[in-house]
């Protein structure tokens, strides 16, 4: 399958689609659900430090026998690792775990967690110093954020001299986050939409209905085609086979702009993004 893809602020290019593989149990699942996902064409898989199954990940990436220049992985550095030590010393675990000398994009997950909120100004200034150098020694490819609003990217432009080029954040029907999506794309961030399917409540929306009907395609598929039509990189996750095929298929279908409006006017149909100065993690 021929798959576009999106080009960073640094000229790497990504594929516009990701394997996600959050809440996906490590072991067999993860392993099993990984390389099916590289069976029907997926290139672009992206897991994280938090997600505990960076092994299982590595370990289908292995066995499915693709070259890994011609992959593109994601990890992403969890709340109790912020700190130049921490990043540097997790940062070598993940790539023993995923059996790669280099990783693709490189994320902060979470930009105040709780052990580091009297300070995660400071916190993430020296997280993003280590995630400089790794990038400058070639062991990164791409360096971003997840779950950053406006204020924590003000933040750290104070001290970075490299910009994040993704953050990855909550972006679904029903959660267009308009001032994150603005601010990132004023200063040319991409980006990633993560459950994308809402966590699965996008499926009971009679809007999504009618126009999967209308467009005789599955909830999923629509959900995913306008994520792509706003220029997000959506991360859909699943760990049934059927599903996993299914949802690579969104690239031989096109939403009018009344589609797309339709969706744009749905509103808390799968939830809110969680607040990342109020999280207990």
């Amino acid at each position: 399958m021929n798959m576009n893809s999106y080009t960073l602020s640094n000229n790497v290019t990504i594929p516009e689609l990701g394997f996600g593989t959050w809440q996906t149990p490590d072991g067999d699942v993860a392993v099993a659900s990984v390389k099916k996902a590289l069976e029907v064409g997926y290139r672009h898989i992206d897991t994280a430090q938090g997600y505990k199954n960076e092994a299982s990940v590595g370990q289908a990436i292995k066995e499915s026998g693709i070259p890994r220049e011609e992959l593109f992985l994601t990890t992403k550095l969890w709340n109790a690792n912020h700190s130049y030590d921490l990043v540097m010393s997790s940062f070598e675990e993940s790539l023993e775990k995923l059996q790669t000398d280099y990783i693709d994009l490189f994320l902060i997950h979470w930009p105040n967690p709780v052990a580091f909120r009297d300070n995660w100004q400071t916190a993430n200034a020296e997280t993003w110093r280590a995630f400089e150098e790794l990038y400058q020694a070639g062991k990164i490819k791409a360096i971003g954020v997840s779950n950053f609003l406006p204020h924590h990217f003000e933040e750290l432009k104070k001290t970075a001299t490299i910009f994040p080029m993704v953050n990855q954040i909550f972006l679904a029907p029903g959660e267009l986050q308009e001032e994150v999506v603005t601010y990132c794309q004023e200063h040319d961030v991409l980006l990633e939409a993560y459950s994308p399917l809402g966590t699965g409540k996008i499926f009971d929306v009679p809007e999504m209905k009618a126009l999967a009907e209308k467009h005789q395609k599955s909830i999923a598929q629509v959900a995913l085609r306008w994520s792509l039509q706003h220029g997000f990189l959506p991360l859909p996750k699943s760990v049934t086979p059927s599903r996993i095929e299914e949802i690579i298929h969104v690239f031989d279908f096109e939403l009018s702009e009344e589609d797309m409006n339709t969706i744009d006017q749905l509103d808390g149909v799968v939830g809110k993004a969680t607040n990342p100065d109020t999280t207990g993690f």
